[in-house]
């Protein structure tokens, strides 16, 4: 059973999405809150294995409510989706950035907001290469570019490197196994590994440090 925790000052968007997750099998709603400080608050109460959180709320945003509930040891096994009203949002990549597991558009089809919970809940990241060269890329293009290497950077191995520069590129596991001519465990592995030594919590955000370390151009 996959507890969500749904977050919107909306009212009407809360119950819709409380509406959906309760006639599906496999999902609980675990608690609602229509504020960023209350997310945080319900969060570390409830710990739900995902959050459904909008960005545009009063007090603290969705963004400054992602970042804290991130920071927290006790909610190591808590994922965040981003909801937003537009796919450039500008908050997007900082979400990302800060811990996020990946964002959906308000006007998701319902089969797939359920598909991107349990993909989320199952450890995954929830941005498909193709949206991440679109959405990324665009984003670091048009904005500006300041490199800020990864601290862990240097314990990562040649193979590493380049493998997550692909993955970055928005390369699948199986794609990047067909360009270095490995098979496709041995990708899966270096993305593993690569992502164990920068501390990334999933492939969303080992994307965007091969951006901010400068792995990509």
């Amino acid at each position: 059973m996959i507890s969500v925790l749904l977050v919107d000052d909306q009212d009407l968007v809360r119950l819709g999405l409380r509406t959906l997750l309760s006639s599906e099998d496999g999902f609980t709603v675990t608690g609602e809150a229509a504020d960023g400080l209350a997310a945080v608050e319900r969060a570390a109460a409830l710990r739900p294995d995902v959050v459904l959180m909008d960005v545009r709320m009063p007090g603290i945003d969705g963004l400054e409510a992602t970042r804290r509930i991130m920071a927290r040891p006790d909610l190591t096994g808590t994922r965040v989706i981003v909801l937003t009203t537009f796919e450039r949002d500008e908050y997007v990549f900082e979400a990302l950035r800060i811990g996020a597991s990946g964002f959906l558009l308000k006007d998701t089809p319902p089969v797939t907001l359920l598909e991107a919970i349990r993909t989320v809940a199952d450890g995954g990241a929830l941005l498909s290469p193709s949206v991440t060269r679109t959405l990324i890329r665009e984003f670091v293009t048009n904005g500006p570019r300041r490199l800020s290497p990864h601290p862990r950077l240097g314990r990562l191995t040649e193979r590493e490197r380049e493998v997550v520069a692909l993955a970055a590129e928005g390369l699948s596991n199986q794609e990047i196994a067909g360009r270095l001519v490995v098979s496709p465990a041995t990708a899966r592995t270096h993305v593993s590994r690569a992502m164990v030594k920068l501390g990334a919590r999933d492939r969303a955000q080992l994307v965007v440090f091969a951006f901010q370390s400068g792995l990509v151009t």
